[in-house]
């Protein structure tokens, strides 16, 4: 494939607000550029879930970064996305829980937790070739990544997107939905440690009106064109 040779490969970042479709997104993206996936939500949500199932609050941040210390994530591909490990137990279909979705912003705003996280992060990006989504990968994690795209939309088309995504599996109404999503891009604005903002080299990309192929398409032609032009 053009541009994706060994010596030219590039970090990826893409981050935006709750609901957005990155992680899916990302890693069609990955796929397309036969590049490594890292879903550094999952990672959050993976500590919350261990959180919550301990009875550990957000408010109690020794514990919960005394606790986080001896955790082992890790991220695994597979053929439909990517396998989410805990201390070796594979957590992948609960940590998109309703439950979880409502108290992730809560633990990830630990500003301790948060750097242990990162630096693992920052570790999975070294060696280049690596499609990377959250909250402040373009801003913090990564910034120093050749593509920096900023994906949002509609608060009414994210929440949209997530009740299409849980069907009625927890029976949480889409206008419930919506003011969670709203709730959370606040806390997610207005924590003090690496707040979700647009980095000031991103590509902004509202996809409230288009595919999710369509977003694809369009971030992978920005990735072949970088590397195209560093050549």
């Amino acid at each position: 494939m053009k541009g994706t040779g060994k010596n030219d490969r590039i970090n990826i970042a893409i981050d935006g607000p709750a609901g957005a479709g990155k992680s899916t997104v990302a890693r069609m993206v990955a796929n397309k550029l036969q590049y490594i996936y890292v879903d550094t939500g999952a990672m959050y949500r993976a500590v919350t879930l261990f959180m919550l199932n301990e009875g550990i609050s957000s408010e109690n941040h020794e514990k919960v970064l005394q606790t986080a210390q001896n955790m082992v994530i890790e991220l695994k591909p597979y053929e439909n996305g990517q396998l989410v490990l805990l201390n070796g137990k594979d957590v992948t279909p609960y940590i998109r829980s309703h439950q979880v979705s409502s108290a992730v912003s809560r633990y990830a705003q630990i500003e301790g937790l948060r750097t242990q996280l990162v630096d693992l992060q920052r570790q999975m990006a070294l060696r280049k070739g690596v499609v990377m989504d959250g909250r402040d990968i373009g801003t913090t994690v990564l910034p120093d990544a050749e593509v920096k795209i900023f994906m949002t939309a509609s608060v009414k088309e994210r929440a949209l997107r997530r009740f299409k995504e849980m069907g009625d599996a927890e029976g949480v109404s889409l206008e419930q939905l919506e003011l969670d999503i709203a709730a959370r891009d606040r806390l997610d604005q207005e924590r003090e440690v690496s707040p979700l903002r647009c980095a000031d080299d991103a590509i902004v990309l509202d996809t409230t009106q288009m595919t999710i192929h369509e977003v694809v398409d369009t971030i992978f032609s920005y990735c072949i064109s970088q590397m195209d032009g560093e050549k």
